[in-house]
């Protein structure tokens, strides 16, 4: 049997398993039949990939599929975020017959994104009740940070190429943001949006935590049956143990979606009402966030869990208690078996890969060096420096793993500021729009996870550059953010609206 015919059975029977036994806790938040249907297109969707032999009729049958499927969902932003994670992104060229070398890079999440998120985009633009792009500062932030992108792209590469780098930049960057900040209205549909991405991520956890455990990444063997080909798929390693992939393509992606999902859980799971069932998920989702041996997004899920604890009651105290905790599991680690493994991978502390940081330290001081000939719009040979030149590894590649500098060499510190300040006003709106409400309402609960998350993923992000699906990520979760902060300016605009109309009457 082919090894992507094994890899589907695997997949399948450990899927099945996961939403077995989410189904009961999944009904406390959606109706049951969202769920099932969801269900039985993930795995429909699935088996078609490894059975189809070929990406361009798979992208046929799938674009047929979701156009179905789009119909029968009240809620674009759960679907895309449920099925985000599917395949692996691996890209094919769309032929130019003649006329141009090639029209676009076309791959599995890009396709999603114009059958799924397009026609929402042109609903939501119809509804009266859809706030118009660019009344927000993060719409301004971000429509100048693509309108910079898209110009800058001249420097570089030709006028079809620049256009093609602007439509990518439409489906990877604008379709997320404008349905996940225009699509939830009201917390049933973040509850449905973040459950979504969620049993998608729980899914990833235990095929991940298969990979890590078989030394086996079931995905692989995918993009070559289908016709492709993808640098990402290969294997790493760690501490001689296999770093899980899962359709990332990178262990550091997968661990960034696990811990994107664990932020979303810490608001999910109070509506879920088995504490078993709660502590299984938790369970699940850390050991996914464990099998991909990333640091980045170790360190930025700790971020995210003090972040969330510190908007919460008795914050100082939990947060003692927390890091207590952390200062009695070093030396337990030490003394049970295979403690001392997890030491020597734990960052700044283990002596496994010491070298990534002394990479990281030299690619942040060369970086200054480079930004500094062109501070304000960089530029986009940076790499034939002298600096980055000698940044190469024994891949011959220079891995620039942090996203801020990889913005700041590309796009200068005008395209940085652009990036941060996008960031930065939505975690204050969150921030400022959840204390509206009292520290126990579920709608300042919702507030703390996606600032918490928000603020784990801008934390990873120094660990990495936006490779894979990881700017689908973050650009949806902001977008999530803005959604947020809308939704409780029409709370409490109608909580006005109803106290002087009470007033009134008892006048």
């Amino acid at each position: 049997m082919p090894e992507h015919f094994r890899a589907l059975v695997v997949i399948l029977v450990l899927a099945g398993v996961v939403f077995f036994m989410a189904r009961r806790p999944a009904v406390d938040l959606i109706p049951r039949n969202d769920f099932t249907r969801r269900r039985n297109l993930w795995f429909a969707l699935t088996i078609l990939a490894f059975i189809s032999q070929s990406f361009w009729v798979y992208a046929a049958v799938l674009v047929v599929v979701l156009t179905i499927a789009r119909k029968r969902e009240r809620n674009p932003a759960t679907l895309f975020f449920f099925l985000l994670f599917l395949i692996p992104p691996a890209s094919a060229q769309v032929p130019g017959f003649g006329v141009i070398n090639y029209f676009i890079d076309l791959n599995y999440v890009r396709l999603l994104s114009l059958c799924v998120l397009l026609p929402a985009f042109f609903s939501l633009r119809r509804q009266s009740d859809t706030l118009v792009f660019g009344r927000t500062w993060p719409d301004k932030l971000i429509a100048a940070n693509l309108i910079l992108t898209s110009v800058l792209l001249l420097r570089e590469t030709t006028v079809t190429d620049m256009l093609r780098q602007t439509f990518y930049l439409f489906t990877d960057v604008f379709l997320p943001y404008y349905v996940a900040s225009r699509a939830l209205k009201n917390l049933s549909d973040f509850k449905d949006a973040l459950l979504g991405f969620v049993l998608a991520a729980m899914v990833m956890s235990l095929i991940g935590m298969f990979e890590f455990a078989r030394s086996w990444l079931l995905y692989s063997a995918l993009i070559g049956a289908m016709g492709m080909h993808w640098e990402m798929s290969s294997y790493l390693n760690r501490g001689g143990l296999l770093r899980a992939s899962v359709t990332t393509g990178q262990a550091i992606a997968l661990g960034l979606v696990i811990s994107t999902a664990i932020g979303f859980y810490l608001f999910l799971q109070e509506s879920v009402r088995s504490k078993m069932q709660r502590r299984l998920g938790a369970l699940l989702l850390a050991g996914g966030l464990f099998a991909p041996l990333s640091r980045g997004p170790w360190i930025g899920a700790a971020a995210m869990l003090m972040m969330y604890i510190a908007t919460g009651r008795q914050a100082f105290k939990r947060l003692m208690l927390l890091a207590l905790a952390g200062v009695l599991a070093l030396p337990l680690l030490a003394i049970v078996p295979g403690g001392q493994k997890v030491l020597d991978l734990l960052p700044f502390i283990g002596s496994v890969d010491v070298d990534n940081i002394t990479y990281r330290q030299r690619l942040f001081d060369n970086a200054i060096i480079v930004i500094q000939r062109n501070p304000l719009f960089g530029s986009f040979d940076y790499r034939n420096t002298p600096e980055m030149q000698s940044m190469i590894q024994g891949e011959g590649i220079i891995d620039i793993v942090n996203t801020y500098i990889g913005v700041a060499l590309s796009f200068g510190l005008v395209g940085l500021t652009l990036f941060v300040a996008f960031f930065a006003t939505v975690l204050l709106g969150i921030r400022k729009a959840m204390r509206s409400f009292p520290k126990d309402d579920e709608t300042r609960r919702l507030g703390r996870a996606l600032l918490a998350t928000l603020v784990g993923i801008l934390v990873t992000i120094v660990t990495v550059s936006s490779i894979t699906i990881i700017p689908v990520v973050y650009w949806s979760v902001a977008g999530l953010g803005v959604a947020y902060i809308q939704m409780t300016r029409r709370l409490k605009h109608t909580s006005t609206a109803v106290a002087a109309s009470a007033h009134l009457q008892l006048r």
